[in-house]
């Protein structure tokens, strides 16, 4: 795995249609990031503004009718030492033998609902052999050994008997775990996890967090955490994408977004986390409006019809780009136009 301090994964103005018969969904509408080895980058933001479906893309298993339409997703190489030595996956077959072999061996996706991303017609062993028997030369034992291990490995009490259950006689935590342990099967050098704890209490959802976090210190693995709980991310992250309505419209430190938030959404998402200094029967911040239709996407910012800080007559007209303010933090706002 790459520890020269160059990213292991860059995304490059990706743009992620839908063509239904209504009209055209902009998902994914030109962001860009980049994944450093044995770090956490957090992307967030309201449901709706992108997040899953960048996963997705990175990934190639955007359902139809969407797919890529431009943009870039170089995925470096193993080994790689030069800019030669990457791939751009998102020239990839999504159905091609290249991407099949990144899905599950270079990059890895932990879904929201294990319940609905487990095979409910075969065991949970069943699907992890098939996967390590698909990445690796191991034979059936030697896959199923490597099975009970990584269940062992995510704290599944009694791997040897739970490996060959089915995914509706797990606990929710449990599933989790389970779901982990068959992304990680294959020690892949980039684990995606999206919205890994969002179903479930907030004791299970502390184990869970704790286990990617050993986890990832132990593989060394770059991970990227999709969430809408800003909590998670100031414990998890070290750095942060702020999207909405399919564009990167803040990113940085974790730090830097936390204390010295730029742009008007990510100080209206800190706003709105509740706060135990918070006087007793006030409101709770909130931010005006909702998130536009999809068929009916604003001219100029997206973000201007909810935002307390518009320029009227240039937030309306024109989308404003990535600006630096401050180091490695950018934001895309009109109000940062000339150097902070």
């Amino acid at each position: 795995m790459p520890t020269d301090g160059r990213p292991i994964l860059e995304v490059r103005e990706l743009r992620t249609y839908f063509f239904p018969e209504e009209g055209t969904v902009k998902a994914v509408d030109g962001a860009s990031f980049e994944v450093f080895p044995g770090r956490t980058l957090g992307i967030v933001g309201e449901s709706g503004c992108g997040k899953s479906v960048t996963a997705k893309s990175i990934l190639r298993i955007v359902e139809r009718p969407g797919r890529i339409v431009g943009g870039a997703i170089h995925l470096r190489r193993e080994g790689g030492t030069d800019p030669a030595a990457t791939i751009d996956l998102a020239t990839l077959d999504p159905a091609g033998l290249e991407i099949r072999h990144i899905r599950g061996g270079d990059i890895a996706l932990v879904f929201q609902e294990p319940m609905t991303s487990f095979s409910p017609v075969h065991s949970i062993g069943n699907q992890m052999v098939e996967m390590i028997r698909v990445h690796t030369r191991l034979d059936k034992a030697a896959a199923r050994e490597r099975a009970v291990e990584m269940l062992r490995l995510v704290g599944i009490p009694r791997p040897d008997r739970r490996i060959d259950e089915y995914a509706f006689q797990l606990s929710g935590g449990l599933r989790q775990r389970a779901m982990i342990a068959l992304a990680l099967s294959c020690h892949p050098r980039i684990l995606i996890a999206d919205e890994p704890t969002t179903a479930l209490d907030v004791t299970t959802q502390a184990q869970i967090l704790d286990l990617l976090r050993h986890l990832q210190a132990q593989e060394r693995m770059a991970v990227v955490l999709i969430t809408h709980n800003l909590g998670v991310v100031a414990e998890m992250c070290d750095e942060v994408v702020v999207m909405y309505l399919g564009r990167v419209v803040e990113r940085g430190p974790v730090d830097a977004i936390f204390h010295a938030p730029k742009h008007p959404y990510t100080r209206a998402l800190l706003r709105s986390i509740p706060s135990i200094r918070a006087s007793v029967r006030t409101k709770l911040p909130t931010i005006a409006g909702s998130i536009p239709h999809p068929y009916n996407r604003p001219p100029g910012c997206p973000f201007h019809p909810r935002c307390p800080d518009v320029i009227r007559g240039v937030c309306d007209r024109s989308e404003p780009g990535p600006r630096p303010v401050g180091p490695g933090q950018t934001a895309s706002c009109f109000l940062y136009e000339e150097s902070p």
